[in-house]
């Protein structure tokens, strides 16, 4: 089951379409350096906010963009720090689009109206 982000988007919206199409339809990655389509980050975004708000211990939650047919799955990572004088964490999230499959990290910080993404880049293993 994905996240569904009717909430964040004003109202469901449903539309049919192939899973061929949408997997053709997503843009490629010009190289592992680079973040995937904005269209896609906006969902993944969403269910890191989403994920942290929850605030459940060793939780994921599954993302999904009808359009372009990419998924994946944020996870956040270590524990809560402070950094400038707000509460933040780092997570991990998956991007998959047709046989391709990247990890991006991220920080996000708590604000008055919830949980704020404040980097994404692609993940580097060490």
């Amino acid at each position: 089951m994905s996240y569904q982000l009717d909430s964040y988007f004003g109202g469901s919206k449903s539309e049919t379409t192939g899973s061929i199409g949408a997997i053709a339809a997503a843009p490629e990655r010009k190289s592992a350096g680079d973040l995937p389509p904005e269209a896609d980050l906006v969902y993944a975004r969403a269910a890191a906010s989403e994920v942290l708000r929850r605030g459940e211990k060793d939780a994921s939650l599954p993302w999904e963009n009808p359009q372009t047919g990419a998924r994946g799955t944020v996870t956040p990572i270590a524990s809560a720090y402070e950094q400038g004088g707000r509460t933040c964490r780092d997570f991990l999230a998956s991007y998959v689009v047709g046989p391709a499959q990247a990890w991006l990290q991220g920080e996000a910080c708590k604000q008055k109206e919830g949980w704020q993404v404040r980097s994404l880049k692609p993940w580097k293993k060490s």
